[in-house]
C-alpha cells in the first residue's frame, strides 16, 4: 500500500529527511539477525549509519544475546552497545581469552563467560551523544539518558540518568502519570491516530494524551 504523507514520513525510508542524509531510520538498514529495532527509531552521526552497526561491539551471533530497540527512538551520534562477547571470566587467575586464538591454545579451558542475557532499549528513549550501554541492560521506554553516560543497570520508564555509572537524575513524571502513559503506549497506535493527536503527544501534558485515547 503506498504511504500517505498526510501521516507523517515514511517508515520504510532509510533517510526521511532528503537534505540530511545522516539521520536514518534504522528498522531499514542491513540489520544482522541477532538486532531488531522498531519502526521510526533513528539514528543521527556525521558519518553516516554504517556508524551504527560499527558501535554496536562485541555482538557474536553464537552467544545468542540480541539488541532490541524500540519504536520513536532517538539515538544521538556515537551511542555505543557493548554486547556480552565483551565480557571476560573473573574467577580465573587471568581474564585473558586464550581460546580465542586458535592454535595451541584453542584447547585452553574457557569456562563460562559472563553473560547478562539481551541489551533492551524500551520505546521513545532518548540516548544522548557518546553514550554507552553495558550488555544486559534494559532501558526503560520513555527514558532519558545523558550524553556521555555508561548505563551499567537497568533503567527506570521515564528516568532522567547521568554519569558513569550512570544514576537517575529524576523521573520525568509521577509515578501516577507514568503508569498511566504506559497503558497508554501511544507508540503502539496507528500512524493515523498518532498524526490525529500530535499536539497532545508532542506538547501535552498525561491529561491531554489520556483524552486523547478515549477520541
Amino acid at each position: 500500500m503506498p504511504h500517505d504523507a498526510r501521516t507523517g514520513p515514511d517508515p520504510s525510508q532509510l533517510h526521511p529527511l532528503a537534505e540530511h542524509p545522516r539521520v536514518t531510520f534504522l528498522r531499514n538498514l542491513d540489520l544482522p539477525p541477532n538486532v531488531e529495532v522498531g519502526a521510526y527509531s533513528y539514528y543521527d552521526d556525521p558519518a553516516g549509519p554504517g556508524a551504527f552497526l560499527d558501535n554496536i561491539l562485541y555482538h557474536f551471533a553464537f552467544l545468542g544475546d540480541r539488541l532490541v530497540i524500540g519504536r520513536f527512538c532517538a539515538i544521538a551520534a556515537g551511542t555505543r552497545f557493548l554486547m556480552n562477547g565483551g565480557n571476560h571470566r573473573l574467577d580465573a587467575p587471568s581474564t585473558y581469552p586464550f581460546a580465542i586464538f586458535g592454535g595451541a591454545w584453542a584447547t585452553a579451558p574457557t569456562g563460562k563467560f559472563p553473560n547478562r542475557g539481551d541489551t533492551v532499549i524500551g520505546n521513545d528513549v532518548w540516548l544522548g551523544y557518546e553514550s554507552t550501554v553495558l550488555p544486559g541492560v534494559t532501558v526503560g521506554d520513555g527514558a532519558v539518558v545523558a550524553a556521555k553516560s555508561v548505563v551499567s543497570a537497568d533503567v527506570p520508564p521515564y528516568a532522567i540518568v547521568a554519569g558513569n555509572p550512570a544514576r537517575v537524575v529524576r523521573m520525568r513524571f509521577s509515578d501516577a502519570d507514568i503508569a498511566h502513559l504506559l497503558r497508554i503506549a501511544w507508540w503502539d497506535w496507528d500512524a493515523d491516530r498518532i498524526t490525529a493527536h500530535l499536539g497532545a503527544i508532542g506538547d501535552g501534558d498525561v491529561d491531554a494524551l489520556e483524552a486523547a485515547t478515549s477520541a
